[in-house]
């Protein structure tokens, strides 16, 4: 079965793209992180982003120090390859322009309190009504229903109430975050699955849908073994600092200079790990022969392979170990970790932008053989683009769009 459907035309000032997603328009009506994420690497792969901003504009433009020539650069890490304008909900004239923003727009992404959007005639419902096609992705703190819908839902709060935090940390010392939005990165990256499904779907029947995430399923969901020891096993996981519970070695251990992480992951590597630190008779030692042998006795093993360790620096080891096939790394720095992706070829920094205007970011972590992410457009000052936004807009409907080639399942 084919379905066709009339693609919206992007405003006659943007940059022509070549990414996958080229042809698509989102209407994002997101901030701060989880929702911007996601319309970032959408935007990354071709689609036309327009981000609508509050007329003090998205809250992580504040979010300083550390800032590039007086930016916030958390908000330049989630907002380049868009456009920005400006709106005030509450003026009529402004209302008017985001509800046409929607109608012509494949996908809506937004990120207000479950209900938010309502009173201004931009949820779900209402902007499906004129625009039947629309993959409208919604991502809240806690859900829809009537005791989570209310909840803020902050990162933090979320890494503290779904049990992350009690896993995180020194075994007898406090829980800790983790050092980055870790759920609100997860969440964007499950709406960016949701959106791709949808679109697919659509391709097929003509038909948009709403998709709904939110972080706490998220975090959940991103727990994996942790949540499933529990709804699986009725085993609570707990605090261990650096070990796994179900692994040794799968921690860092102590070299010459520092630390150095191990993971062995299997009785194969094991045994090369403890040949090549010169301890080859541990790997038929029946109290460390299999990964379960060795986990129960991590406390007799732990002792024997530090001491051959401590006898040379991290990186002699790091070359060895890793020679061998044994999965190794040291804890490098985040300038240090950059360092080390340029130095295996990863490209890590893209530049963004061309001229003055042009600054550094971090590569799209996908790669494709036809359709390569495109980087063309800085992180947007605040209504940069209202203007010219704003009079595409005005533009008869029928004028702006363009014909779509027929589309198939």
């Amino acid at each position: 079965m084919t379905a066709e459907r009339s693609v919206p035309q992007v405003p006659s000032g943007a940059v022509p793209r070549r990414g996958p997603l080229t042809g698509l328009l989102v209407a994002d009506f997101s901030r701060i992180l989880a929702g911007p994420y996601s319309t970032m690497l959408l935007a990354d792969l071709g689609a036309e982003v327009v981000k609508v901003e509050g007329t003090s504009g998205d809250d992580t433009r504040t979010w300083q120090p550390p800032v590039r020539e007086g930016v916030s650069t958390y908000y330049m890490g989630v907002n380049r390859n868009k456009r920005s304008i400006a709106l005030d909900l509450k003026d009529p004239d402004d209302l008017a322009a985001a509800r046409e923003l929607a109608v012509r727009a494949d996908i809506v992404v937004e990120n207000f309190k479950p209900g938010g959007l309502a009173r201004f005639g931009l949820d779900y419902d209402a902007v499906a009504e004129t625009n039947p096609a629309v993959v409208y992705a919604s991502i809240s703190g806690f859900g829809t229903g009537p005791k989570g819908a209310p909840l803020p839902g902050y990162d933090l709060i979320v890494q503290a109430i779904s049990g992350f935090m009690s896993l995180t940390g020194d075994a007898d010392g406090e829980p800790y975050r983790a050092g980055v939005a870790l759920f609100d990165v997860m969440a964007g990256l499950h709406a960016t699955i949701g959106i791709l499904s949808a679109l697919h779907h659509r391709r097929a029947t003509g038909q948009g849908q709403h998709v709904e995430v939110n972080l706490l399923s998220s975090a959940l969901s991103g727990l994996v073994n942790q949540t499933s020891a529990f709804v699986a096993g009725g085993v609570v996981p707990f605090r261990m600092g650096n070990s796994h519970p179900s692994l040794f070695p799968y921690e860092p251990l102590p070299c010459a200079d520092g630390d150095l992480i191990i993971t062995a992951g299997n009785n194969g590597q094991f045994r090369k790990l403890v040949e090549v630190l010169g301890l080859p008779d541990l790997a038929d030692d029946p109290r460390f022969a299999r990964n379960e042998d060795r986990t129960a006795n991590r406390d007799e093993l732990r002792p024997l392979l530090v001491d051959r360790l401590r006898t040379r620096t991290t990186q002699e080891w790091f070359r060895d170990i890793i020679a061998v096939g044994v999965p190794c790394g040291p804890i490098n720095t985040i300038d240090q970790g950059v360092a080390f992706a340029e130095e295996v070829g990863l490209d890590p920094v893209v530049t963004v932008g061309e001229g003055a205007a042009a600054v550094p970011g971090v590569r799209n972590p996908l790669t494709f053989s036809e359709t390569p992410a495109d980087y063309r457009l800085p992180p947007p000052s605040l209504d940069e683009h209202g203007a010219e936004i704003r009079r595409w807009l005005a533009e008869p409907r029928s004028g702006s769009r363009i014909d779509s080639e027929e589309r198939t399942a």
